[in-house]
């Protein structure tokens, strides 16, 4: 069973209208993978899937092949009945593909050992789908998957916990022919550290997603080096609502690369964090960064804390040390203090913080040290307040910023985020010397193209992020950053999403 699927566990999903599409697909996918789904049911008439099958049985490239039609109560495309499925994977089978895969739907309707007989010599694979929830009886769904007769078993559920992906992903521990696929955007860490866990197999797209929350070939294997994760793999992520947008899985996974350390950096969309706590240690995890809204309510299920992340309230990195102990960092001081200083003198400037949140709170502090004359601005006066009161700085009110003038003013909340737009503060708000924006994507926002108009120096979040994360990366690793790597791979990617925004403007 070791190698039921072929060495290449990362398996391309080939899926397309025309035969020449899915040729052309195939050949993409070739350069990255050997093992790939032909999903057959996306070919449009029986025609297309013909012509695609005679190609694949003339001029089939050394592969491991993996042939499916999935029926629409499958969630599949293919409108036939269940003998003219069974039919199109025979004729797969007669061109030479290794497996076919056949959901339950079609499966249970067939007596114990018809499938396999019938589809010989090609190996058979049951699978379970559902696009809505995770079923409470995963146990009971495999149980039933084996029992219909295939040599693997495959199931596929949406996620709306991290807990989810976890209980999808066990099943896959301790068998070498379960896969185990947490789908949705929730179960994209799954995804990746399925594998992880013993999944035989994880899908990933060459083109065209078949599933919610599916990754790209590329992004699977280039970014996250799915292919070579194994059980000594260390696990580091960041968690956060939302965390879509985040850099940091490119941010430290190159670092990771750069280094030739054994570790992979997932993203987790984290709605509950208690529920999240319970249960990601089951993953692997040795450390995390956090991010919004987390920073300040996870300093309660700490088992420890940096004094100074203590006195600053937030935390935006987490080591996960024995007996699974939680014991927490603050480097966005680390990162506020190198982006500012560069460019002005900190001690007796005047300076103001938008925000009262988690990263405000570490900005605060490292000013306060710094012996600037911190001024604290929020949506919500009372916080805005107690983070005064905690670093002896003062409260502006929104309404008299236009009387006021500092020496900088930095953006610590999130509006203007990718992909987002706005600004936090208005133009005739803007009176100081520097504008910095915590926000790193994108690189420009809103608020420092305003600042600009008004010829004031801008520093973009971009800094800020650069030096937590190396920080960050230097806390879970013990080892000194790869810092021009890190800094050259962050910004080669803003400045490809910049170029193409600017072509489709």
């Amino acid at each position: 069973m070791k190698d039921l699927f072929g060495k290449h566990r990362v398996c391309g999903v080939i899926a397309a209208a025309t035969s020449r599409e899915m040729i052309l697909q195939v050949r993409a996918g070739l350069r990255t993978t050997r093992t790939l789904e032909l999903r057959l049911d996306y070919l449009r008439t029986p025609k297309e899937r013909e012509a695609f099958l005679f190609w694949l049985k003339g001029k089939r490239p050394r592969a491991m092949w993996i042939a499916t039609c999935r029926r629409e109560e499958g969630g599949g495309l293919f409108q036939g009945s269940r003998e003219e499925q069974i039919e199109v994977l025979s004729e797969a089978t007669r061109s030479g593909v290794d497996w076919c895969d056949v959901e339950i739907e079609t499966a249970k309707h067939m007596a114990r050992g018809e499938l396999s007989r019938r589809l010989a010599p090609a190996r058979v694979m049951v699978s379970h789908h559902d696009f809505r929830k995770t079923p409470k009886n995963l146990g009971e769904i495999a149980r039933r998957l084996r029992q219909a007769g295939g040599e693997a078993i495959k199931v596929a559920a949406h996620c709306r916990s991290v807990s989810d992906s976890v209980r999808i992903c066990e099943l896959a521990r301790g068998h070498r022919n379960v896969v185990a696929i947490p789908m949705g955007e929730v179960g994209l860490a799954g995804r990746v550290l399925s594998l992880r866990m013993g999944s035989a197999l994880a899908y990933a797209a060459v083109e065209q997603a078949t599933a919610p929350g599916q990754l790209s070939l590329n992004t699977m294997v280039d970014l996250y080096r799915a292919g070579s994760i194994t059980t000594r793999t260390r696990v580091y992520g960041v968690i956060g609502n939302p965390v879509g947008h985040s850099l940091s899985p490119l941010l430290h996974n190159t670092a990771f690369r750069a280094r030739k350390f054994d570790a992979v950096f997932v993203p987790f969309l984290v709605r509950n964090l208690r529920e999240f706590l319970g249960s990601f240690k089951q993953l692997g995890v040795a450390g995390l960064s956090v991010t919004i809204p987390h920073k300040e309510k996870i300093i309660r299920f700490l088992d420890g804390c940096d004094p100074l992340a203590a006195q600053i309230g937030a935390v935006n990195t987490v080591v996960v040390r024995g007996g699974g102990r939680l014991y927490g960092y603050n480097t966005d001081y680390v990162g506020v203090l190198r982006s500012l200083e560069q460019r002005m003198t900190l001690a007796g400037s005047r300076v103001l913080l938008f925000g009262a949140g988690g990263a405000a709170r570490a900005a605060a502090f490292a000013l306060a040290q710094a012996g600037s004359i911190v001024c604290l601005c929020a949506r919500r006066p009372e916080r805005a307040r107690a983070l005064a009161k905690a670093v002896g700085g003062h409260v502006v009110a929104r309404e008299d910023l236009k009387q006021e003038f500092f020496d900088a003013i930095v953006n610590c909340t999130p509006i203007g985020m990718h992909p987002n737009r706005g600004t936090p503060l208005k133009s005739a708000e803007l009176n100081c010397r520097i504008v910095m924006d915590m926000v790193y994507r994108p690189r420009e926002t809103e608020l420092l193209k305003l600042a600009r108009r008004k010829a004031i120096a801008v520093i973009s979040g971009l800094e800020m992020f650069l030096a937590q994360g190396f920080a960050q990366y230097e806390i879970w690793t013990g080892e000194r950053a790869p810092e021009n790597a890190m800094r050259r791979v962050v910004e080669a990617a803003l400045d490809r999403e910049e170029k193409s925004k600017g072509r489709r403007s």
